[in-house]
């Protein structure tokens, strides 16, 4: 049931006021933040009137809280009722700052966590789907190269694109990228994409300019782009008809996936991730564990050759 809107008494109306002037003139903020603070406090200044008070002084931690179990009921984003609490303690703060409230009831009073959405995946029969590209042009070995490695060493899209051809060692199996943070790691592949990106490497100087360092070209001869990486992937998943749509963290979600159900390491997969954090890892732990292997040259679902090849 809609609250009902009433005028707000000097008590409630005048300390807003004097808010949104600090915003305006002394905090800097941007007029989105603005609108958004000032629809939150009046929303929050109606509430209060209806419970029978008539000055923010009266507010107390318990109101904070019950106005955050409110907000849940009625079905707010989290997104939306952390802004409703920040702009809570920010008003508070302020009259604090004012001498007209000695604490702030808002502090320690958190929106529920954003539920994280589980990443999707590819399953195993997709992806052989995916990759059975067996055709000779140049750019086809490209692509599949890009895929194989994505899906077989769990690459971020950045990472793909900024391999440079000195970073990959087709001998030991390891190919260096830059993650996050500009941290560096190596990263073991093997199997069919090892096998792929050897095929790419005896093609690419037909494409690649002669001072290009980057080991994915476009074909005009420069490092590939995100974008490009993007377009290309979904459209071999049109091509190869895919059900899923094909994009690289979709790959990478796989790999995360695959390797998980494998050997149900999770150390061992944050790393090959590049997590910095293992709660970014267990993320993909909602998984039923199945043993399909013990080890990533053993486990990974491409990591041998076919015995036909």
């Amino acid at each position: 049931m809609t609250e009902s809107v009433q005028p707000l008494p000097s008590g409630l109306q005048k300390p807003l006021e004097r808010f949104y002037e600090y915003l305006r003139s002394e905090k800097g903020l941007s007029l989105h933040t603005q609108r958004n603070y000032k629809q939150q406090l009046e929303t929050m200044a109606q509430h209060l009137l209806n419970m029978g008070l008539r000055e923010w002084s009266q507010v107390d931690s318990a109101w904070v809280r019950q106005l955050a179990s409110k907000g849940m009921r009625d079905g707010m984003k989290p997104s939306s009722l952390a802004t409703r609490l920040s702009s809570l303690r920010s008003f508070f703060d302020f009259l604090i700052l004012r001498g007209e409230m000695s604490a702030n009831p808002a502090k320690g009073v958190s929106a529920p966590r954003k539920k994280r959405p589980l990443p999707k995946n590819l399953d195993v029969d997709e992806v052989g789907q995916l990759l059975e590209v067996n055709e000779d042009d140049p750019l086809a070995i490209r692509d599949r190269a890009m895929m194989e490695l994505m899906y077989g060493a769990g690459l971020r899209l950045a990472e793909l694109v900024s391999i440079n051809v000195k970073d990959v060692s087709l001998f030991s199996g390891e190919i260096r990228v830059v993650g996050k943070g500009d941290k560096e790691r190596k990263v073991p592949f093997a199997g069919m994409a090892k096998e792929w990106v050897g095929k790419w490497m005896k093609v690419r100087s037909a494409i690649a300019k002669p001072e290009e360092k980057g080991l994915f070209v476009s074909k005009l001869g420069v490092r590939i782009s995100h974008r490009n990486v993007q377009k290309r992937m979904a459209e071999w998943g049109q091509k190869q008809a895919v059900a899923s749509h094909i994009s690289p963290h979709k790959l990478r979600h796989s790999f995360a996936t695959h390797m998980l159900e494998s050997s149900n390491n999770l150390r061992a997969v944050q790393e090959l991730l590049g997590h910095e954090n293992i709660s970014t890892t267990q993320i993909y732990t909602h998984l039923d564990f199945q043993h399909l292997a013990q080890v990533y040259d053993q486990a990974h679902p491409r990591a041998k050759k076919k015995s036909s090849e």
